[in-house]
């Protein structure tokens, strides 16, 4: 199958999930050689579904990279995942990888870890240590989808310098509706504060910062002052080190908060979102129809098909249908992406 780009002729070889793979007139392939992206999450609770509609986000939507997922959660939930990833492996004829490992906390006040703001948040805290075994992840919190590629966030790995070991996006963009700036009664970084929901994490730099050690005295002297848990933790730490954290923008980790009363996320609309996080419900809540829309055609979508027809079109459909909203009447930051990433539909010339 060939297409024209310019006066160049390129050739795509499409695989059994639609996805498009370029190669030269010579039939070799022009990728580069595939990085490993390393995506975790915590899972505790009922979050089992939504975390698969995650993780399909980012299968799907994964080009130039070796996908592996690690999944943290509950005995109980376990056979869940290993159940549905199984089938996906296989129809994907293994183009990604996953594990799963049980949620694991220290022995003292490990309770009081456990329960900290939602059951198992706080897990992300000690990462370092219960995953001694990995050098670099790109943690998400479960109520994330992937609009671009995974790789897009990992390639940030590249831009930080030697003093960064961690990389988040801003809380806010306007300090007239920031949480952090006009509530909190604890210190936090920058102008701001930042957003733990999607955090690039060199856990081999956090191991020797001593992350870990910072913990239990920041819970100690400023529990009854924190409303986000883990997340204040984490604002608490880069406030009195800012030089260990790099920040990327609002695109990749695009919340109601950039567009429920006016759309506030400049670069999302010069680039689309790259990562969807649906905090406080708003993947399954009628509040934020665009952010239900964006998931229910993720939801729907069953790999193997066609990506342009059966998700990419849906999405558009759906989120038509919230024009009359806020967030909605910014649809196409939504989809400018995927978009992207599936053309038009004709892959042939």
């Amino acid at each position: 199958m060939t297409i024209k780009d310019g006066e160049t002729k390129r050739v795509y070889l499409v695989d059994k999930s639609f996805k498009k793979t370029v190669v030269d007139t010579y039939g070799q392939s022009s990728n580069k050689p595939k990085r490993e992206v390393v995506l975790t999450v915590v899972v505790c609770g009922d979050r089992v579904q939504e975390t698969l509609v995650m993780i399909k986000s980012a299968v799907v939507l994964s080009q130039d990279s070796r996908l592996r997922v690690i999944i943290l959660a509950e005995k109980s939930l376990v056979q869940d995942f290993v159940e549905k990833l199984t089938e996906w492996t296989n129809i994907l004829n293994g183009s990604f990888t996953f594990e799963t490992r049980p949620v694991s906390f220290p022995k003292k006040g490990g309770e009081e870890w456990r329960k900290l703001f939602r059951p198992c948040a706080s897990q992300r805290l000690f990462l370092p240590s219960v995953l001694v075994d990995v050098d670099s992840i790109l943690y998400v919190d479960t109520d994330v989808l992937f609009l671009s590629p995974p790789e897009t966030v990992w390639k940030h790995f590249d831009r930080m310098n030697s003093t960064q070991l961690a990389a988040l996006a801003p809380e806010h963009e306007d300090p007239n509706t920031g949480w952090y700036n006009r509530f909190a009664r604890h210190p936090y970084y920058g102008k701001l504060g930042v957003n733990s929901g999607v955090m690039l994490m060199n856990l081999t730099r956090m191991r020797d910062f001593g992350w870990e050690k910072y913990l239990a005295p920041i819970l100690k002297e400023y529990k009854l002052k924190m409303t986000w848990g883990d997340q204040d933790i984490i604002n608490i730490i880069f406030h009195y080190h800012p030089e260990s954290l790099y920040t990327y923008d609002c695109s990749y980790n695009y919340r109601s908060d950039h567009c429920m009363y006016t759309s506030v996320c400049k670069p999302a609309h010069t680039e689309g979102v790259k990562v969807l996080h649906g905090s406080r419900g708003t993947f399954h809540n009628e509040r934020q129809p665009a952010f239900r829309a964006v998931f229910q055609a993720f939801q729907e979508y069953q790999l193997g098909n066609d990506i342009y027809q059966y998700l990419f079109l849906p999405m558009e459909t759906y989120l038509k249908q919230t024009s009359s909203s806020n967030c909605g009447k910014v649809h196409n930051i939504f989809l400018k992406q995927v978009k992207e990433f599936v053309g038009d539909g004709d892959y042939f010339s």
